[in-house]
């Protein structure tokens, strides 16, 4: 008999001004939930936010987009490992050498007995629309999702950040194990606030979607913990 297929997880973005706050949320949110640590936390609270995150037994995703040469690329995918993230994230853009070398200093890393975080690689930020992209021609992201993922499957990575509506497609040219993390997500009726392209979190998990990310909805809820089981609920309706 089958088993019964993944159900997407849930990432929180801790998009919070300090550590106090984020580790405050993180720990009344439902224990299967990831948190993300991403620019605006990082940058006012550094990587003890990470360790803190990561040593009271919560899966951290280090969002930092890193997009710089190959050798600081891999440096930095070395130290988040060692600060204890769970999954990290490079922009495709950077090219197959810049992917490359994350995947080395995810390596570096493991030589010295930390786990290999998860390595995704950015296509296109779920914040832009068509005419937002800033290139020659270029027209709705989701022309140009499909080719960054297939490039980001060839240099070896785990998967990419993608909105829901790419996740399909990116499934199908490039493998159902090939994963897809999804921002942008957003309750029915919800506002959209800056972003794009969004989804609800049972759409993205019809549609494919390994992980879901939310973080207005949740961290600006009344109650945050039953904003998160809320969507956990959907989620699991969506699926089974």
């Amino acid at each position: 008999m089958p088993g019964l297929p993944r159900l997407p997880e849930l990432v929180v973005a801790l998009d919070l001004p300090g550590a106090a706050q984020a580790l405050e949320l993180a720990q009344a949110l439902p224990a299967e939930c990831w948190a993300k640590v991403g620019l605006e936390l990082f940058t006012a609270a550094g990587p003890e936010v990470v360790r803190g995150l990561a040593g009271s037994g919560r899966k951290v995703f280090l969002d930092l987009k890193f997009l710089d040469i190959p050798n600081t690329v891999r440096g930095a995918v070395r130290s988040a490992a060692r600060l204890g993230a769970a999954m990290a994230d490079v922009h495709v853009l950077g090219g197959a050498r810049m992917l490359a070398a994350a995947l080395e200093g995810r390596e570096d890393a493991a030589a010295e007995g930390f786990p290999r975080p998860l390595l995704l690689g950015i296509t296109v930020l779920t914040s832009m629309g068509p005419g937002d992209l800033p290139l020659p021609g270029a027209g709705d992201p989701a022309g140009l999702v499909p080719d960054l993922a297939r490039l980001a499957k060839a240099e070896g990575l785990d998967g990419v950040v993608c909105s829901g509506h790419e996740a399909r497609a990116i499934k199908d040219a490039c493998g159902p194990g090939f994963l897809c993390l999804t921002p942008g997500i957003r309750p029915a009726g919800a506002d959209a606030g800056d972003q794009r392209r969004t989804m609800t979190p049972a759409q993205a998990a019809v549609a494919g979607a390994d992980f879901l990310v939310a973080g207005r909805p949740i961290t600006r809820a009344a109650d945050p913990a039953a904003a998160a089981r809320a969507m956990l609920e959907q989620i699991r309706g969506a699926c089974l």
